[in-house]
């Protein structure tokens, strides 16, 4: 490859100058060859015409004198390069030949060859190599024989042309030269600018400098390019300023980027990603190095209340306020992350005896004791904190966050606002739960569920009704009671599907149970919020009644205060179409919910059912007769029926009658019992008359 354009240029030019002179000089000698034939030819003719006419007389002697023709013939011998003469007879016999010295160092002429001279027509003639002139001799009318002269026009040729070229060399070598020198001269002084840019060019290159600009004082196409190439070099000054700008920028935002990628961007704490990826590593330090390593998870209870009453802007005032709290009392090292939504974690700097995560544990738990100041409003938000080791959970990270979390709810479980330290046998307690919810679905096809009934029974003791009740006989746990399983179907979203069960087989055993009931009386069944949810529970209600031909007026549905108010708009429309249809509705655990008046007179229901916990403390607390008495009094103005639950006692039965309660549910009159046994209860229950519990 070549380095600079003037190498392939200068060989360029030096080619066709050599080229262009070889042409000329090639068609020099053409010319030179044409010219110099036609002398030659010109020479021999008159050569020939001159010895034709000395002839003459020679041939008009009779008989010829052929002595003395070949005596005019030896003087051709004075030309260089003439080879024969002939002389022939007007019958074309051969009276007289002469050979040059030059002749004899070549070939003598055949026999055919010159049969085929004389064939030819008077004149020149250019045969082989040689020029040959037949001439008439005498007149065209009385010709007195033919002349032939022969010459080496080839050698001759060859002289004059190596003549030429001996002579015209020194001039065409120099004129070559001066050519050559002037052009390289032009073509230097052509691409003087095109270096100037081109080391314009390397300067940009190696400098990186693109405010340098390139220039010319001559207007050519070098000089348009100069100027093009400046253009270039403002548009790439300009861009480069733009990148810079758009990097600066571009760094701005990946700094801002590893924050919202690592660092909660409303509480400012690290985040779950973060906080994951660093517990991961201090896991794996701690078991290589022999040591342990706690985790403490919380949530703010009653937290999703103040969301949905006050607003999502005044929660996340209270997650700030919470980050607050909670990074001002920790230790230096210590670390507090944001898992999301009201789920906050705590990782303690490396000191995981049980009395420094109890301490710990206290001092978060108090400072939540202040309530949080709003706009005016005091509001209090707990926590329930879980606690776990790694070494509990064999250094696996989703172990021990699994560990943790179960601590947490069992926090809740407790009551809220505490602490609990994770232990291993809570595993199995989480086991069991699992089990429980994974095996809902399968126990409602193989049919393990059974309902058991309570019996209501009005003020005078008669029996009007009963109280569907679920239990669940599990195939390894044995019978397991709705405290248990039902929370966890409602946590697992498959509460719907046992509702359906309930209503489903309370319509299958209405008959049975009519068997054995001669009175009328109404089964009642539970609702839960998630089954008001549920869009198609009144038209499966509905076509479950007219599949097993039940009467409505027969069925009484139950569900909480606190289920009816947080479906509130849902829920009225709902319950007035079973209403409408025949149904009665109870409002259950009246009082213990959010006993707001006014929603007494919207809602659509025919029951209070007074929550156990009053009727428990009938005999020992004035505030809970207090509360019973004003319940039953609300009851009886709003016209409606008043149900007290939890009778164990006949005092109870007492104190309710006095006051007026209308139906009474609880042990004292019976437990819960299966089906087959609804026959062996008494049509009517006595004051004075003693009932084993």
């Amino acid at each position: 490859m070549f380095k600079s354009i003037r190498t392939p240029l200068a060989a360029t030019i030096v080619g066709a100058v050599v080229i262009t002179s070889v042409i000329v000089l090639w068609l020099a000698i053409n010319e030179h060859e044409k010219l110099y034939y036609k002398s030659v030819r010109d020479d021999l003719s008159a050569l020939s015409r001159n010895l034709s006419e000395d002839l003459i007389p020679l041939l008009e002697a009779t008989p010829a004198n052929v002595a003395q023709v070949e005596k005019l013939l030896a003087r051709l011998s004075s030309y260089q390069h003439m080879l024969y003469a002939q002389v022939y007879s007007d019958d074309k016999k051969l009276l007289a030949s002469h050979t040059t010295k030059y002749g004899l160092s070549h070939d003598a002429p055949t026999e055919e060859f010159l049969a085929t001279v004389l064939s030819h027509p008077l004149g020149i003639h250019r045969l082989n190599r040689q020029v040959i002139a037949l001439e008439r001799i005498g007149d065209q009318a009385f010709p007195l024989g033919y002349l032939v002269v022969a010459e080496n026009i080839q050698s001759r040729v060859e002289q004059s042309r190596q003549s030429l070229l001996l002579q015209s060399f020194p001039f065409v070598v120099f004129g070559l030269l001066l050519t050559i020198g002037v052009c390289l001269f032009w073509v230097s002084r052509l691409l003087k600018p095109l270096d100037a840019l081109s080391r314009f060019t390397q300067q940009v290159g190696e400098t990186k400098d693109y405010s340098l600009r390139f220039l010319s004082r001559r207007e050519n196409e070098v000089s348009r390019l100069g100027e093009n190439i400046n253009s270039l070099m403002e548009i790439i000054e300009v861009e480069l300023t733009i990148n810079q700008e758009q990097n600066h920028t571009l760094f701005e935002q990946q700094q801002t980027m590893t924050r919202l990628a690592n660092f909660d961007s409303l509480t400012g704490l690290p985040n779950r990603q973060f906080v994951m990826d660093n517990l991961r590593l201090e896991l794996a330090r701690a078991k290589r190095v022999g040591e342990d390593l706690a985790l403490m998870f919380f949530d703010l209870d009653g937290f999703k209340g103040i969301n949905d009453s006050l607003g999502h802007e005044t929660g996340d005032l209270i997650l700030i306020e919470v980050a607050d709290r909670v990074t001002s009392m920790l230790r230096e090292g210590d670390l507090v992350a944001r898992l999301g939504g009201d789920e906050f974690i705590i990782i303690p700097d490396r000191d995981v005896n049980e009395t420094a995560l109890i301490n710990l544990a206290t001092r978060v738990i108090n400072a939540f004791g202040e309530p949080f100041q709003f706009r005016g409003l005091a509001l209090t938000v707990g926590v329930s904190l879980g606690i776990a080791k790694a070494s509990d959970a064999d250094f696996e990270l989703s172990q021990l966050m699994s560990n943790a979390d179960l601590a947490m709810y069992r926090s809740k479980a407790r009551g809220r606002g505490t602490y609990t330290i994770f232990t291993p046998d809570m595993v199995e307690s989480h086991k069991r739960k699992m089990s429980i919810a994974n095996s809902i679905d399968q126990a409602i096809i193989n049919d393990e569920m059974v309902l058991y009934y309570q019996a209501k029974v009005a003020i005078d003791g008669r029996i009007m009704g009963f109280e569907a009740l679920i239990r669940w006989q599990h195939p390894e746990f044995g019978l397991i009671m709705p405290s248990e399983f039902i929370p966890i179907a409602e946590q697992g979203g498959k509460i719907s599907a046992i509702t359906r069960w309930v209503i489903e087989r309370v319509c299958m055993e209405m008959p049975l149970i009519q068997q054995q009931v001669k009175y009328k009386f109404r089964v009642a069944i539970n609702l839960s919020g998630h089954d008001l949810r549920h869009n198609g529970l009144f038209d499966l209600i509905h076509d479950t009644f007219i599949l097993h031909e039940v009467n409505p007026e027969c069925i009484e549905f139950e569900v909480t205060e606190s289920a009816y108010l947080e479906n509130f708009a849902f829920a009225n429309k709902f319950f007035r179409r079973l209403s409408n249809m025949g149904c009665a509705i109870a409002l259950d655990d009246f009082g213990t919910g959010y006993s707001s008046l006014s929603y007494l007179t919207q809602i659509t229901i025919d029951t209070l059912k007074i929550d156990r916990q009053f009727i428990r403390e009938l005999e020992s607390s004035e505030r809970s007769r207090l509360v019973t008495g004003t319940i039953i009094d609300l009851a009886k103005r709003l016209s409606l029926t008043i149900c007290a639950e939890g009778i164990e006692n006949y005092q109870q039965w007492e104190y309710l009658l006095e006051h007026g309660c209308d139906h009474l549910q609880g042990y004292l009159f019976s437990k819960p019992i299966p089906l087959s046994e609804i026959g062996s209860l008494p049509e009517k229950f006595e004051l004075t008359e003693q009932v084993a519990i």
